[in-house]
């Protein structure tokens, strides 16, 4: 089941564009792909507090400039396929091939900041970060500067 839901995603970021409904499709796998890696480092230190749910949704509605029903909806179908996760690795190449520099850097910052939406970090949300940051190639001085600043935004 996970294999084909990360086929139908790779399958839609990796089909050329040919029209508006392509590039929708495009952009909904990635906005998937955010969420369901946000999810995961709610999820990291086996404690999801609804401080750290709020968090995501807030973020997916901000980042995508999504309504807050629609931003609900994401998470929610995401909630599904951060729980059953088993690879990161198709979710963050997918990312990868699809985003810039600075758009991976910023998803890398979201990412910080779920981990400190409970006030403070585990262990495990830190290490989760820290791959993902790798696999993103997003370097690790510009992970800790964004570490940094989703710390002192936690207070």
């Amino acid at each position: 089941m996970i294999k084909k839901l990360i086929n139908q995603v790779v399958d839609a970021i990796s089909a050329p564009p040919s029209d508006q409904g392509d590039d929708e499709k495009r952009e909904a796998a990635l906005r998937s792909a955010t969420a369901v890696l946000l999810l995961d480092v709610a999820r990291a230190d086996h404690v999801f507090e609804e401080s750290e749910f709020e968090r995501v949704l807030e973020l997916v509605e901000k980042h995508f400039g999504m309504s807050p029903e629609d931003a609900a909806e994401l998470v929610n179908a995401s909630d599904d396929k951060a729980e059953n996760l088993v690879s990161l690795h198709e979710f963050t190449q997918l990312l990868h091939n699809n985003l810039d520099e600075n758009e991976k850097a910023r998803i890398v910052g979201l990412l910080w900041q779920v981990a400190y939406a409970d006030g403070r970090l585990d262990k495990y949300e830190d290490s989760l970060v820290r791959k993902i940051s790798d696999l993103l190639h997003v370097s690790r001085g510009r992970s800790m500067r964004l570490k940094h600043d989703a710390e002192q935004a936690a207070g």
